[in-house]
């Protein structure tokens, strides 16, 4: 970790050794803003995002800023532990083709409402009610980009099973909703805010205004839909792998990355935003994957203050999806994936093949693990046999 002095209200620390110039810039914004206490904490995957780095933690007094949680609320990782000490690459295939007969991805919902408790506990609010009947068919849906399903072999000698996925459309329509909002609040009180507008906003809600209850309540609506969103893939691929193999599952792990919540750091109840970060107070188990072609972690958090007690939420991406699908080729990108069961590329839509998945669009996850050092242990090193995309 080092502090970053860039001159602004609070300073910055980082756990990212090489910050790009945009996403310093994002840093250097959030250190400005009025409602921001004590630092700005960059993880070692920090990348730009809108607004906020991805890969970066804050803390707000009395106020939450719906686009330093982002669009995909909840968005998260779900992992088991198994009894199984392998599966063979035509195990792998099998397993991976029956979940995608039963596990929608990309924009594919189920055909039928999928059960859940938590639809009855919607809270009334429009941008809520508007997408509860769609919802109800993306339960248990993967969705697309960097969301994915994977086999793994841990250097405990155990394979475990692995997903990434978040609250699907009811994300997204509330941080766009919420950020109108705060945008509008914060103009009519002629707020000073950091540059940025519209997705790049980092504008605010002061709690104990109605917005952002709603917003609250919006989100955590969103975190519980997301949490379920895993667990329902998750009992699916457990009951393909059981029936396959006949295998029991151990540990299990559920995990948010982008969520607001409030907590006690340096003696001041404060609302934490982790933006593409991961929870990691002491002794908490957490998820770190990397990409499709190399080692994901499960990790242990140590409960360093100077994290906010939390850690990276992945390997982060060293390249843009553009960017990458014009400066690399299938073939290289192939040879990253040697040995891995997987179902080739997708399309871009010019039609070319989509490779801004690949391994090489990644920062190198072991490198990423060891500067966070100080902010978790690692339990174990997983490395990906098999690996459905959405």
């Amino acid at each position: 970790m080092k502090w970053v002095n860039t001159d602004g209200r609070i300073p910055i620390k980082s756990w990212c050794e090489d910050v790009e110039d945009g996403a310093m810039q994002q840093a250097i914004n959030l250190s400005n803003h009025p409602v921001m206490f004590h630092h700005v904490a960059l993880m070692p995957d920090c990348h730009r995002g809108y607004g906020m780095p991805i890969g970066g933690v804050i803390a707000c007094e009395n106020a939450v800023i719906p686009n330093a949680v982002g669009v995909d609320i909840g968005c998260g990782m779900a992992s088991v532990e198994t009894n199984l000490t392998g599966m063979d690459a035509g195990l792998i295939e099998d397993v991976l083709e029956e979940l995608s007969y039963l596990i929608p991805t990309g924009f594919n919902h189920h055909k039928e409402d999928q059960a859940w408790n938590g639809f009855d506990k919607a809270p009334d609010l429009p941008v809520v009610q508007r997408e509860l009947a769609s919802a109800r068919r993306q339960l248990g849906t993967l969705g697309g980009g960097n969301h994915f399903i994977e086999i793994q072999m841990g250097d405990n000698g155990l394979i475990w099973l692995m997903l990434h996925s978040g609250s699907r459309n009811f994300g997204y329509k509330i941080a766009k909703e919420y950020n109108q909002a705060a945008m509008k609040r914060c103009a009519m009180w002629h707020s000073q805010l950091p540059p940025g507008n519209g997705e790049d906003s980092l504008s605010f809600l002061p709690i104990g205004s109605h917005e952002a209850a709603q917003y609250i309540d919006a989100m955590k609506f969103a975190l519980a839909f997301a949490q379920a969103n895993r667990d329902a893939m998750l009992t699916v691929f457990k009951s393909v792998v059981r029936e396959m193999t006949g295998a029991d599952f151990m540990r299990e792990i559920n995990i948010h990355h982008n969520f607001a919540s409030i907590e006690n750091h340096y003696g001041k109840n404060v609302w934490v935003h982790r933006k593409g970060a991961t929870q990691a107070k002491k002794d908490q188990l957490g998820i770190i994957p990397g990409s499709m072609g190399t080692s994901s972690y499960i990790v242990r958090g140590l409960g360093n203050p100077e994290s906010f007690e939390s850690c990276s939420h992945g390997a982060g991406r060293a390249s843009g999806r553009a960017e990458f699908n014009r400066t690399h080729t299938v073939e290289e990108c192939e040879a990253d994936m040697e040995g891995i069961v997987f179902g080739g590329w997708g399309k871009t839509r010019k039609g070319t093949p989509d490779i801004s998945e690949a391994p090489g669009a990644y920062k190198n996850i072991d490198e990423v693990i060891a500067a966070e050092s100080d902010l978790v242990e690692v339990v174990v090193k997983l490395r990906p046999l098999g690996v459905m995309k959405g």
